[in-house]
Protein backbone atom coordinates (compact mmCIF):
# COMPACT_ATOMS: atom_id res chain seq x y z
CA UNK A 1 0.00 0.00 0.00
CA UNK A 2 1.21 3.75 -1.29
CA UNK A 3 -2.09 5.34 -0.68
CA UNK A 4 -4.96 5.21 2.42
CA UNK A 5 -7.50 3.36 2.37
CA UNK A 6 -9.75 2.29 5.12
CA UNK A 7 -9.48 0.12 7.86
CA UNK A 8 -11.68 -2.72 6.22
CA UNK A 9 -10.43 -1.78 2.76
CA UNK A 10 -6.78 -2.30 4.24
CA UNK A 11 -7.95 -5.70 5.96
CA UNK A 12 -8.61 -6.84 2.36
CA UNK A 13 -5.29 -6.89 1.25
CA UNK A 14 -4.64 -10.03 3.18
CA UNK A 15 -6.63 -12.11 0.59
CA UNK A 16 -4.10 -11.90 -1.82
CA UNK A 17 -1.24 -13.97 -0.06
CA UNK A 18 -2.76 -15.52 2.82
CA UNK A 19 -3.77 -18.37 0.52
CA UNK A 20 -0.81 -19.04 -0.42
CA UNK A 21 0.95 -19.42 3.18
CA UNK A 22 -2.05 -20.77 5.19
CA UNK A 23 -1.68 -24.51 5.61
CA UNK A 24 1.45 -24.90 4.27
CA UNK A 25 3.82 -25.91 7.44
CA UNK A 26 6.93 -25.11 5.46
CA UNK A 27 6.18 -21.59 4.91
CA UNK A 28 4.75 -20.58 7.95
CA UNK A 29 7.56 -21.85 9.64
CA UNK A 30 9.89 -20.36 7.33
CA UNK A 31 8.41 -17.23 7.44
CA UNK A 32 8.72 -17.03 11.40
CA UNK A 33 12.43 -17.51 10.92
CA UNK A 34 13.06 -14.93 8.52
CA UNK A 35 10.90 -12.28 10.42
CA UNK A 36 13.22 -12.28 13.35
CA UNK A 37 16.47 -12.35 10.42
CA UNK A 38 14.77 -8.86 9.23
CA UNK A 39 14.11 -7.40 12.46
CA UNK A 40 17.95 -8.61 13.87
CA UNK A 41 19.14 -6.73 10.71
CA UNK A 42 16.66 -3.49 11.57
CA UNK A 43 18.51 -3.13 14.94
CA UNK A 44 15.90 -4.66 16.89
CA UNK A 45 16.94 -6.24 20.21
CA UNK A 46 13.90 -7.34 21.87
CA UNK A 47 9.89 -8.34 19.58
CA UNK A 48 6.87 -9.18 20.39
CA UNK A 49 4.86 -10.41 17.25
CA UNK A 50 1.41 -11.32 16.65
CA UNK A 51 -0.89 -13.33 14.64
CA UNK A 52 -3.79 -15.42 14.35
CA UNK A 53 -3.34 -19.05 14.52
CA UNK A 54 -6.84 -19.93 13.22
CA UNK A 55 -6.68 -17.92 9.81
CA UNK A 56 -3.23 -19.89 9.23
CA UNK A 57 -5.34 -23.18 9.71
CA UNK A 58 -6.67 -25.47 7.15
CA UNK A 59 -7.88 -27.98 9.98
CA UNK A 60 -9.93 -28.32 13.27
CA UNK A 61 -11.02 -24.61 12.64
CA UNK A 62 -14.51 -23.50 10.83
CA UNK A 63 -14.81 -22.13 8.71
CA UNK A 64 -11.87 -22.70 7.23
CA UNK A 65 -10.03 -19.26 5.77
CA UNK A 66 -9.40 -18.72 2.28
CA UNK A 67 -11.68 -20.80 1.01
CA UNK A 68 -8.80 -23.51 1.11
CA UNK A 69 -9.88 -27.34 1.23
CA UNK A 70 -10.01 -29.15 4.43
CA UNK A 71 -6.08 -30.66 5.03
CA UNK A 72 -4.42 -31.37 8.15
CA UNK A 73 -2.71 -28.46 9.96
CA UNK A 74 -4.45 -27.30 13.17
CA UNK A 75 -4.90 -23.73 15.13
CA UNK A 76 -2.57 -25.84 17.51
CA UNK A 77 0.15 -26.99 15.27
CA UNK A 78 0.50 -23.49 13.52
CA UNK A 79 1.28 -22.47 16.98
CA UNK A 80 3.85 -24.91 17.59
CA UNK A 81 5.22 -24.13 13.71
CA UNK A 82 5.65 -19.97 14.79
CA UNK A 83 7.24 -21.12 18.42
CA UNK A 84 9.74 -23.39 16.35
CA UNK A 85 10.70 -20.67 13.58
CA UNK A 86 11.07 -17.99 16.27
CA UNK A 87 13.09 -19.42 18.47
CA UNK A 88 15.39 -20.94 15.83
CA UNK A 89 15.69 -17.39 14.52
CA UNK A 90 16.33 -16.34 18.15
CA UNK A 91 19.30 -19.08 18.17
CA UNK A 92 20.93 -17.66 14.94
CA UNK A 93 19.97 -14.00 14.88
CA UNK A 94 20.75 -13.21 18.74
CA UNK A 95 17.59 -11.13 19.66
CA UNK A 96 14.50 -12.27 22.03
CA UNK A 97 11.39 -12.84 19.82
CA UNK A 98 8.17 -13.65 21.57
CA UNK A 99 4.56 -13.77 20.22
CA UNK A 100 1.04 -12.82 20.99
CA UNK A 101 -1.75 -15.06 19.85
CA UNK A 102 -4.82 -12.98 18.30
CA UNK A 103 -8.79 -13.53 18.73
CA UNK A 104 -10.29 -11.88 15.87
CA UNK A 105 -13.74 -9.15 15.94
CA UNK A 106 -15.21 -11.34 13.56
CA UNK A 107 -14.51 -14.58 14.58
CA UNK A 108 -15.83 -14.62 18.53
CA UNK A 109 -15.85 -18.55 17.94
CA UNK A 110 -12.26 -19.00 17.73
CA UNK A 111 -11.07 -16.70 21.12
CA UNK A 112 -12.09 -19.69 23.78
CA UNK A 113 -9.67 -21.62 21.71
CA UNK A 114 -6.82 -19.00 21.27
CA UNK A 115 -7.33 -18.23 24.79
CA UNK A 116 -6.25 -22.13 25.48
CA UNK A 117 -3.05 -21.87 23.12
CA UNK A 118 -1.99 -19.04 24.76
CA UNK A 119 -2.19 -21.36 28.37
CA UNK A 120 -0.66 -24.39 26.52
CA UNK A 121 1.97 -22.38 24.90
CA UNK A 122 2.94 -19.92 27.61
CA UNK A 123 6.89 -18.83 27.52
CA UNK A 124 7.02 -21.06 24.57
CA UNK A 125 7.40 -17.65 22.78
CA UNK A 126 3.68 -16.90 23.33
CA UNK A 127 3.10 -13.88 25.86
CA UNK A 128 -0.49 -12.50 25.47
CA UNK A 129 -3.65 -12.35 23.91
CA UNK A 130 -4.98 -9.62 21.46
CA UNK A 131 -8.54 -8.78 20.12
CA UNK A 132 -7.47 -8.21 16.38
CA UNK A 133 -9.53 -7.09 13.34
CA UNK A 134 -12.16 -4.54 11.77
CA UNK A 135 -12.72 -2.43 14.40
CA UNK A 136 -15.58 -1.33 12.58
CA UNK A 137 -17.71 -4.14 14.12
CA UNK A 138 -20.50 -2.32 15.89
CA UNK A 139 -19.49 -3.95 19.37
CA UNK A 140 -17.24 -6.32 18.61
CA UNK A 141 -15.30 -6.23 21.91
CA UNK A 142 -18.10 -7.52 23.53
CA UNK A 143 -19.14 -10.12 21.52
CA UNK A 144 -19.63 -13.34 24.25
CA UNK A 145 -16.73 -15.24 22.99
CA UNK A 146 -14.27 -12.59 22.91
CA UNK A 147 -14.73 -11.38 26.58
CA UNK A 148 -15.47 -15.26 28.30
CA UNK A 149 -12.00 -15.58 26.61
CA UNK A 150 -10.46 -12.57 27.98
CA UNK A 151 -11.66 -13.51 31.69
CA UNK A 152 -10.42 -17.15 31.11
CA UNK A 153 -7.23 -14.69 29.96
CA UNK A 154 -7.47 -12.94 33.67
CA UNK A 155 -7.82 -15.39 35.52
CA UNK A 156 -4.96 -17.40 34.09
CA UNK A 157 -2.70 -14.84 34.27
CA UNK A 158 -2.26 -14.09 30.56
CA UNK A 159 -1.26 -10.43 29.25
CA UNK A 160 -3.79 -8.79 27.34
CA UNK A 161 -3.27 -6.54 24.67
CA UNK A 162 -6.43 -5.03 22.46
CA UNK A 163 -6.53 -3.12 19.21
CA UNK A 164 -8.90 -0.35 20.10
CA UNK A 165 -9.54 3.39 19.32
CA UNK A 166 -7.27 3.28 15.82
CA UNK A 167 -10.43 4.08 13.65
CA UNK A 168 -13.50 2.92 16.18
CA UNK A 169 -14.88 5.07 19.40
CA UNK A 170 -13.04 5.64 22.63
CA UNK A 171 -15.75 3.85 24.07
CA UNK A 172 -14.47 0.77 22.66
CA UNK A 173 -11.22 1.00 24.80
CA UNK A 174 -12.89 1.84 27.86
CA UNK A 175 -14.85 -1.86 27.75
CA UNK A 176 -11.60 -3.25 27.28
CA UNK A 177 -10.01 -2.60 31.10
CA UNK A 178 -12.34 -2.36 34.14
CA UNK A 179 -15.48 -4.29 35.09
CA UNK A 180 -15.52 -7.31 36.77
CA UNK A 181 -18.23 -9.41 34.77
CA UNK A 182 -18.62 -8.42 31.14
CA UNK A 183 -22.02 -7.71 29.84
CA UNK A 184 -22.71 -10.24 27.09
CA UNK A 185 -24.20 -9.14 24.05
CA UNK A 186 -25.25 -11.21 20.62
CA UNK A 187 -22.95 -12.19 18.28
CA UNK A 188 -24.37 -9.22 15.59
CA UNK A 189 -24.48 -5.69 15.57
CA UNK A 190 -25.58 -3.36 18.02
CA UNK A 191 -26.52 0.15 18.09
CA UNK A 192 -24.02 2.56 16.65
CA UNK A 193 -20.93 4.03 19.09
CA UNK A 194 -19.14 7.33 18.91
CA UNK A 195 -15.60 6.84 17.94
CA UNK A 196 -14.03 6.25 21.53
CA UNK A 197 -16.31 3.24 22.06
CA UNK A 198 -13.54 0.74 21.46
CA UNK A 199 -10.72 2.05 23.62
CA UNK A 200 -13.31 2.35 26.50
CA UNK A 201 -14.45 -1.29 25.72
CA UNK A 202 -11.14 -2.17 25.87
CA UNK A 203 -10.34 -1.17 29.29
CA UNK A 204 -13.25 -1.78 30.69
CA UNK A 205 -14.78 -5.11 30.05
CA UNK A 206 -11.66 -6.71 28.39
CA UNK A 207 -9.14 -5.40 31.09
CA UNK A 208 -6.27 -5.20 28.51
CA UNK A 209 -2.67 -3.93 29.69
CA UNK A 210 -2.34 -2.30 26.61
CA UNK A 211 -4.24 -1.03 24.02
CA UNK A 212 -3.50 -1.15 20.22
CA UNK A 213 -3.29 2.60 18.98
CA UNK A 214 -5.43 3.86 20.89
CA UNK A 215 -5.75 7.22 18.99
CA UNK A 216 -9.07 8.12 19.19
CA UNK A 217 -8.95 8.03 23.31
CA UNK A 218 -7.99 11.49 22.92
CA UNK A 219 -11.92 12.48 21.87
CA UNK A 220 -13.29 11.71 25.41
CA UNK A 221 -10.48 13.55 27.72
CA UNK A 222 -11.88 12.27 30.68
CA UNK A 223 -10.77 8.74 29.35
CA UNK A 224 -7.39 9.87 28.05
CA UNK A 225 -6.61 11.22 31.75
CA UNK A 226 -7.69 8.51 33.38
CA UNK A 227 -5.27 6.30 30.98
CA UNK A 228 -2.72 8.44 31.78
CA UNK A 229 -2.84 8.25 35.34
CA UNK A 230 -2.98 4.13 35.04
CA UNK A 231 0.12 3.96 33.33
CA UNK A 232 -1.65 2.61 30.24
CA UNK A 233 0.75 1.49 27.25
CA UNK A 234 -0.12 2.73 24.03
CA UNK A 235 1.26 0.68 21.28
CA UNK A 236 1.93 3.33 18.14
CA UNK A 237 2.25 2.82 14.45
CA UNK A 238 2.15 6.05 12.34
CA UNK A 239 2.99 4.93 9.13
CA UNK A 240 -0.04 2.57 10.08
CA UNK A 241 -2.16 4.91 10.86
CA UNK A 242 -1.78 7.17 8.29
CA UNK A 243 -2.56 4.18 5.19
CA UNK A 244 -5.22 3.04 7.04
CA UNK A 245 -7.13 6.55 7.35
CA UNK A 246 -7.10 6.85 11.17
CA UNK A 247 -5.07 9.68 10.63
CA UNK A 248 -5.20 12.43 8.59
CA UNK A 249 -1.74 14.08 6.54
CA UNK A 250 -1.97 17.45 8.04
CA UNK A 251 -3.89 17.20 11.27
CA UNK A 252 -1.79 16.70 14.28
CA UNK A 253 -1.49 13.03 15.24
CA UNK A 254 -2.13 11.57 18.70
CA UNK A 255 1.29 10.60 19.48
CA UNK A 256 2.01 13.88 19.05
CA UNK A 257 0.03 14.55 22.28
CA UNK A 258 1.42 11.18 23.89
CA UNK A 259 4.92 13.08 23.40
CA UNK A 260 3.99 16.20 25.11
CA UNK A 261 2.02 14.41 27.83
CA UNK A 262 4.73 12.09 28.74
CA UNK A 263 2.43 9.28 28.08
CA UNK A 264 3.47 5.22 28.17
CA UNK A 265 3.70 5.07 24.62
CA UNK A 266 5.66 3.02 21.90
CA UNK A 267 6.38 3.52 18.12
CA UNK A 268 5.95 0.23 16.74
CA UNK A 269 5.10 -1.55 12.83
CA UNK A 270 1.77 -2.60 11.59
CA UNK A 271 2.33 -5.13 9.03
CA UNK A 272 5.26 -4.77 7.25
CA UNK A 273 4.92 -6.58 3.89
CA UNK A 274 1.50 -4.65 3.27
CA UNK A 275 2.47 -1.57 4.43
CA UNK A 276 6.02 -1.68 2.62
CA UNK A 277 7.62 -0.17 6.13
CA UNK A 278 10.25 -1.44 8.70
CA UNK A 279 10.85 0.27 12.34
CA UNK A 280 12.72 2.67 10.63
CA UNK A 281 10.02 3.81 8.62
CA UNK A 282 7.70 4.97 11.78
CA UNK A 283 11.04 6.33 13.21
CA UNK A 284 11.76 8.74 10.55
CA UNK A 285 8.40 9.85 9.76
CA UNK A 286 8.16 10.81 13.74
CA UNK A 287 11.08 12.69 13.01
CA UNK A 288 10.51 14.24 9.97
CA UNK A 289 7.10 15.69 10.15
CA UNK A 290 6.15 15.48 13.75
CA UNK A 291 9.88 17.02 15.33
CA UNK A 292 10.92 13.88 17.51
CA UNK A 293 14.50 13.62 18.73
CA UNK A 294 16.53 11.50 19.83
CA UNK A 295 15.97 11.88 23.34
CA UNK A 296 12.36 10.93 22.23
CA UNK A 297 13.16 7.76 20.92
CA UNK A 298 15.18 6.49 23.74
CA UNK A 299 12.29 7.50 25.95
CA UNK A 300 9.65 6.05 24.19
CA UNK A 301 11.91 2.48 24.10
CA UNK A 302 12.34 2.42 27.75
CA UNK A 303 8.68 2.67 28.08
CA UNK A 304 7.91 -0.20 25.28
CA UNK A 305 10.60 -2.39 27.47
CA UNK A 306 8.80 -1.62 30.66
CA UNK A 307 5.75 -2.22 29.27
CA UNK A 308 6.35 -5.48 27.48
CA UNK A 309 5.10 -8.62 28.51
CA UNK A 310 8.46 -10.43 29.21
CA UNK A 311 8.79 -11.98 33.17
CA UNK A 312 10.02 -9.45 35.11
CA UNK A 313 14.01 -10.96 35.37
CA UNK A 314 13.99 -10.82 31.43
CA UNK A 315 12.67 -7.09 31.68
CA UNK A 316 15.17 -6.16 33.95
CA UNK A 317 17.63 -7.72 31.07
CA UNK A 318 16.11 -5.82 28.30
CA UNK A 319 16.11 -2.54 30.46
CA UNK A 320 19.16 -2.28 30.97
CA UNK A 321 20.86 -3.37 28.05
CA UNK A 322 18.56 -0.39 26.72
CA UNK A 323 20.42 1.64 29.75
CA UNK A 324 23.69 0.53 28.69
CA UNK A 325 23.46 1.45 24.88
CA UNK A 326 21.88 4.68 25.35
CA UNK A 327 24.40 5.72 28.13
CA UNK A 328 22.05 6.26 30.58
CA UNK A 329 22.31 5.45 34.60
CA UNK A 330 20.00 2.35 35.53
CA UNK A 331 17.62 2.97 38.24
CA UNK A 332 18.28 0.98 41.21
CA UNK A 333 15.48 -0.93 40.76
CA UNK A 334 16.24 -1.99 37.31
CA UNK A 335 19.78 -3.57 38.32
CA UNK A 336 20.68 -6.61 36.76
CA UNK A 337 22.86 -8.42 34.32
CA UNK A 338 23.80 -6.67 30.91
CA UNK A 339 24.24 -7.88 27.79
CA UNK A 340 25.20 -6.90 24.05
CA UNK A 341 24.09 -3.39 23.05
CA UNK A 342 21.44 -2.60 20.66
CA UNK A 343 20.69 -0.54 18.23
CA UNK A 344 17.25 -0.40 18.41
CA UNK A 345 14.41 -1.69 20.16
CA UNK A 346 10.39 -1.86 19.17
CA UNK A 347 7.55 -3.93 20.41
CA UNK A 348 6.54 -4.99 16.86
CA UNK A 349 2.85 -5.17 15.48
CA UNK A 350 4.36 -7.12 12.69
CA UNK A 351 1.42 -9.03 11.69
CA UNK A 352 -0.97 -6.63 13.06
CA UNK A 353 -4.95 -7.05 12.86
CA UNK A 354 -4.11 -9.93 10.33
CA UNK A 355 -2.52 -13.11 10.48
Amino acid sequence: MDKPLSLPGFLAKFDYYMPVIAGCREAIKRIAYEFVEMKAKEGVVYVEVRYSPHLLANYKVKPIPWNQAEGDLSPDEVVDLVNQGLQEGERDFKIKARSILCCMRHMPEWSPEVVELCKKYWQHTVVAIDLAGDETIVGSSLFEGHVKAYQEAVKSGVHRTVHAGEVGPPEVVREVKTTDRAPFIPDSPCPLLAPSSASLQAVDVLKTERVGHGYHTLEDETLYQRLLKENMHFEVCPWSSYLTGAWKMGTEHAVVRFKNDKANYSLNTDDPLIFKSTLDTDYQMTKRDMGFTEEDFKTLNINAAKSSFLPENEKKELLNLLYKAYGMTAPASSAGAGQEEPSGYGVLEALGEGP
